[in-house]
């Protein structure tokens, strides 16, 4: 479950979850759970299991709820997260009381909290805090002077396996992380950035709801110059829209993107030059900190030569107005409230349909988790993260990674060869539950009590100084890119790894008190779907030490391509709104993982009975209760422009067709007597098993 620099609460892709769902109606779902671990009330017994399971799971539910006014979606995610959001409060409100030593983490978490508050504060500096970053921008007076500004705004973002665009106030992106094919060495991956707008179709697109969200983008974008008090700024709006339309012209697509055979462009130093000419790299990289960097690899290289190009033959008026822009725009939530509401208007209400923005508290502890996560983070794991719990999930972990490992071993399309290889990343797989071992050192952080601007500027200059320090040195296999209080999991391919924060690991997906079925149908499921993305579509192109390498027979991989494709027809069948499908090529990594991922643990929960039949509990049997506790992990209501948003950008299909998976797998079928003729149902040569 991304990131991300940018991972706050959740995070997007090669993930298991895409984004937060659900109001907080943990306590009441859980008092209506009986002993099976099923939300029974939740069930609508009117809709027949073979015709659309999620309806079948979480209907009752969906009827009664509401989705909250400051959310774009409601469901199990956002329950767990207000768990989490509820006990980050706790941490940072401890640390704002406990008067704390200056230069100590819980004063840093006090001040920057406090600072995020003191709105008053805030409206009485206005622009203050960024004055002298829009004088410098005002004052560039040539292209060269352009490209070292450009090079000092240079940060450092998430996994581009996980998020592949930097729509950001950067024009280029750069990740941290050992070679495609050396292994051994940390490397800089420069990656294509540039929008104000999630990706390249909002800018393209002829759908008359994107022309409509460009309307509202230039609309936002003359807002906020006539706040900042600049002259003309329609003008000002057209002429950053016009030059982002021709960023996004320049930039790779979002599958074309997951692609890490087409991204592993290795470039020294001197191609820049002449593979993409337009832009002064040595002025780029010189104020980049990167002036030493003689190696690199391009994960996008007609983009970045698109780009360079564009700062060549794009005038200087109009860089310096997009640079206005993003200056601003990137800290909006600690400018005066007129700027803070412009942008959520835009970037909450416009693209994903919130009524209303969250309380200033709640996206306070959003932010000091977004920037000093570790030192949050690693209170948080002492105090809510009992041992019991890491010993009962590395158990689960330690099945589920045996049931995957005994799937393999018996599949009988797959040759010796790949099997070997398989097996060895599943054996070496690390697996990180609730907590790194090691934690990020803040001591040179400056967090100032009457400086939120600059917080959160010198919070994102220490990450990058942080990614940075790791180049040439042998990479850290025990790096974690979640914080223990942040509600998702991801999958590392480059270290063959996989994060469980703390926050993920409670009830509905982990009870210790609850039946198994349940915990493995929900839990068990998200481990297992963090395990299948090490053999996804992108996953299986790693081999065990994380080198991009072919470790398939020809046979093997043309095998493993035709279930892939017969999975892309089933995704691309369904229609999340009207006229609107799910892309299953875009989706296709997740669809795998969650096939996969439920079939693993399913198999494991058979294999922990040790033979003995599974219990009876609430009238329902084993594997009942372990579907049904997986469709109920997706249950979801969204807004209209949310689930919009998530078709065109996000890397996960919307959750009630995730809950559809059980389709798939043989065992579901007599488990709900599912009969030729129901909408979900698939003979059993159409089911798409993968693995």
């Amino acid at each position: 479950m991304k990131r991300s620099a940018l991972f706050v609460a959740l995070l997007l892709a090669t993930t298991a979850c895409s984004k937060p769902a659900g109001t907080d109606t943990t306590t009441q779902a859980k008092a209506k759970a009986t002993a099976s671990g099923i939300d029974t009330a939740g069930i609508d017994t009117s809709v027949k299991p073979g015709d659309d399971f999620d309806q079948y799971a979480n209907g009752a539910w969906r009827a009664k709820t509401t989705i909250p006014a400051d959310r774009a979606s409601t469901g199990v995610f956002l329950d767990v997260f207000n768990i989490a959001e509820r006990r980050n409060a706790q941490v940072i409100g401890d640390a704002a009381k406990a008067n704390a030593a200056a230069g100590s983490d819980q004063r840093r978490i006090a001040d920057f909290y406090n600072a995020f508050l003191d709105t008053d504060a805030i409206e009485q500096r206005g622009l203050a805090p960024i004055k002298p970053e829009l004088a410098a921008i005002a004052a560039i007076s040539d292209k060269t002077v352009l490209a070292k500004m450009l090079g000092s705004d240079l940060r450092a973002d998430v996994d581009p396996l996980n998020a592949s665009n930097f729509h950001t106030e950067h024009l280029f992106g750069l990740f941290v992380t050992q070679d495609f094919t050396h292994p051994d060495t940390e490397v800089p991956y420069l990656l294509q950035g540039g929008l104000g707008m999630p990706e390249r179709d909002y800018y393209l697109s002829a759908k008359p709801e994107m022309a409509k969200i460009r309307t509202a983008y230039v609309a936002y974008l003359t807002r906020i110059f006539t706040l900042a008090g600049m002259s003309d700024p329609a003008a000002r709006a057209q002429r950053v829209m016009a030059l982002e339309t021709k960023i996004a012209t320049a930039h790779l697509d979002n599958i074309s993107s997951q692609d890490p055979e087409k991204a592993n462009n290795p470039w020294a130093r001197a191609d820049f030059a002449k593979k993409a000419p337009g832009l002064d790299w040595a002025a780029f990289f010189g104020a980049a900190g990167l002036g030493g960097q003689q190696t690199f690899i391009v994960w996008q290289p007609a983009a970045t030569a698109g780009l360079a190009k564009l700062v060549a033959s794009e005038p200087l008026a109009a860089w310096q107005d997009w640079l206005t822009f993003h200056h601003i725009n990137a800290v909006t939530s600690v400018l005066p409230k007129a700027f803070d509401q412009a942008s959520f208007e835009f970037n909450g209400h416009t693209l994903s349909g919130t009524p209303a923005q969250r309380p200033r508290d709640k996206r306070g502890i959003a932010a000091v988790n977004a920037y000093l996560g570790d030192a949050v983070g690693q209170i948080y794991a002492k105090r809510f993260f009992p041992a019991s719990s890491k010993a009962d999930i590395q158990g689960m972990v330690k099945n589920i990674l045996a049931a995957f490992d005994t799937r393999v071993a018996a599949l009988d399309w797959m040759a010796p060869a790949t099997k070997a290889e398989a097996r060895r990343k599943i054996a070496t797989m690390r697996v990180g539950i609730g907590y790194p071992e090691s934690w990020r050192d803040y001591s040179a952080l400056e967090i100032k009590a009457d400086d939120p601007v600059g917080n959160i500027q010198r919070a994102r200059l220490a990450e990058y100084h942080h990614q940075l320090g790791k180049l040439g040195k042998a990479p850290d296999k025990g790096e974690w890119w979640m914080t223990p209080q942040t509600v998702n999991a991801v999958n590392l391919p480059l270290q063959n790894a996989l994060n469980f924060p703390a926050a993920i690991l409670e009830a509905p997906f982990y009870d210790p008190h609850r039946d198994a079925a349940a915990n493995y149908g929900a839990i068990g499921a998200v481990i297992g779907h963090e395990i299948s993305h090490s053999f996804d579509n992108t996953g299986a192109l790693f081999d065990a030490t994380g080198k991009l390498r072919n470790w398939w027979t020809p046979a093997d991989f043309a095998h493993f391509k035709q279930q892939g494709a017969a999975l892309v027809a089933q995704y691309d069948a369904y229609e999340a709104l009207p006229g609107l499908h799910v892309n299953g090529r875009q989706t296709l990594g997740e669809n795998i993982a969650d096939v996969a991922g439920l079939t693993a643990a399913y198999e494991a929960y058979h294999a922990s009975l040790g033979g003995k039949p599974a219990p009876v509990i609430g009238g329902m049997t084993g594997d009942q209760r372990l579907f049904l506790a997986y469709a109920q992990n997706w249950r979801a209501k969204e807004r209209d422009a949310a689930l919009r948003s998530g078709i065109a950008t996000d890397g996960h299909a919307p959750a009630r067709f995730r809950a559809q998976t059980v389709r798939n797998l043989d065992a579901w079928y007599p488990a709900f007597k599912v009969q030729p003729g129901q909408k979900l149902y698939l003979a059993p040569d159409k089911r798409v098993h993968v693995w």
